[in-house]
């Protein structure tokens, strides 16, 4: 998809005291993959309610086409700088300190929102699978904190660490979620899958108020600096992370939902948003309308790597943002210094207000349609006017660059009429 340029290539970095020996196309697919599947696909069958199966299935596969592409142009204008430079450096050069300004703010939310959302999800979900299985009940405070410095010690160890470990959990993620599709495939119900029953109910309406969940949930472009730091300067590889790590989870995220929807009536999902639309409440749903233990079982091991992955990758790209913006050193005490900014706040924000999963998520979408859409498509045009011909160049040219960003500026739109009511997601 790419007009490619002869490669010139750098040698990849040694991040965390990693090896030198170029890393595995795998990994950066992996992180990739980790950052995107995670509590946040828990949000999906919930937002999409409103338009079903159906509209579902057709806005998801638009919005992996907008998010893909917009994460090859952080890539394209990324190459025009230092290995190790982020947003930060790029969006200053490339369009101003007001545009860098608005797009700092938008990434250092986003991130630290998701980050918080995960660990309010990630205490949660550990509770009731504790519960569940062992009929331990664990103070929610408690599981927050144990779940937030655990996993916030992988991401201060390396780059290399999270990329092996988000390895195993995104296989182990992919194998219990297809035994847990598999399971399932044989109950689900086409009667509820296309909403038989739903004659002369209007679908489209509730498009797009479930737009920036869509967009949240395909969240994975503050990992592209990371990758570039990851691999060096090797383009076609890390298009190839970009490519492989998205086009999983667009296939998890079509069979959840229909798993979910040839599962619960679209009724039904009026309770569910009454109840605040949290993970243990639709994990609870899908329990009861699973049959048998080991279905619901595998429903709970699944969200338990989901949202394990997810805080990884998201919070690892938080970490090499706040690297890069305060020029922390790549020594055990700098990335002490990176951890404890990027993880202690939204570690607070877990413990003292655990709830706030279902909103978290939604604000993400809109403060990512600034930065993961609307600025890389702004980045990639200043850069190709400055700089000329790159190593590579996203196919489709300004037209493409120009869709895109209309994507970005409605999904935006969707969600600040979303939040004064105006698109209600169902019910």
């Amino acid at each position: 998809m790419l007009s490619e340029a002869p490669e010139q290539t750098a040698a990849p970095v040694s991040v965390g005291g990693g090896e030198d020996k170029s890393p595995s196309l795998i990994g950066g697919a992996m992180i990739i993959a980790g950052t995107a599947i995670g509590a946040g696909m828990f949000s999906l069958p919930v937002v999409a309610s409103g338009m079903w199966f159906n509209w579902s299935v057709i806005c998801l596969i638009l919005t992996f086409f907008f998010m893909y592409h917009s994460g090859l142009m952080i890539l394209e204008t990324n190459l025009n700088y230092p290995v190790g430079s982020s947003f930060d450096t790029i969006t200053k050069d490339t369009l101003g300190p007001v545009w860098n300004l608005i797009n700092g703010l938008s990434i250092v939310f986003v991130l630290y929102v998701l980050t918080y959302a995960y660990i309010s999800a990630g205490s949660s979900i550990i509770n009731q699978t504790l519960e569940s299985t062992l009929g331990i009940v664990a103070p929610p405070k408690i599981s927050g904190l144990i779940f937030s410095f655990s996993l916030a010690f992988v991401v201060w160890l390396s780059t290399k660490t999270v990329d092996r470990i988000t390895t195993i959990l995104l296989g182990a993620m992919v194998v219990t979620f297809f035994m847990y599709a598999g399971n399932i495939t044989s109950n689900l119900k086409s009667a509820l899958l296309f909403d038989r029953e739903g004659a002369g109910v209007q679908y489209f309406p509730f498009i797009f108020a479930a737009l920036p969940f869509f967009v949240a949930s395909f969240g994975f472009h503050a990992n592209v600096p990371s990758l570039m730091k990851y691999y060096g300067k090797e383009p076609i590889k890390i298009r190839k992370c970009l490519l492989y790590g998205s086009l999983l989870p667009l296939v998890i995220y079509l069979l959840w939902q229909a798993s979910v929807f040839g599962s619960i009536s679209r009724q039904a999902f009026i309770e569910i948003i009454d109840q605040g639309g949290n993970v243990g409440v639709l994990v609870n749903a899908m329990g009861s309308a699973a049959e048998g233990q080991f279905t619901h079982t595998l429903l709970n091991v699944f969200s338990n790597f989901a949202v394990t992955s997810s805080f990884l990758g998201v919070s690892l790209g938080l970490f090499d943002y706040i690297a890069d913006k305060y020029k922390f050193s790549d020594s055990g005490l700098g990335r002490l210094k990176t951890a404890a900014v990027t993880f202690i706040p939204p570690t607070i924000g877990g413990v003292l207000y655990p709830g706030g999963f279902i909103y978290a998520i939604g604000f993400a979408g809109l403060a990512g349609a600034i930065w993961g859409i609307i600025v890389p498509a702004l980045m990639v045009k200043s850069s190709r006017e400055r700089s000329g011909s790159t190593m590579y160049r996203v196919w489709g040219g300004n037209g493409l660059v120009y869709a895109v960003l209309l994507f970005g500026i409605v999904t935006a739109a969707c969600h600040l009429l979303g939040f004064f009511n105006l698109l209600p997601i169902y019910g």
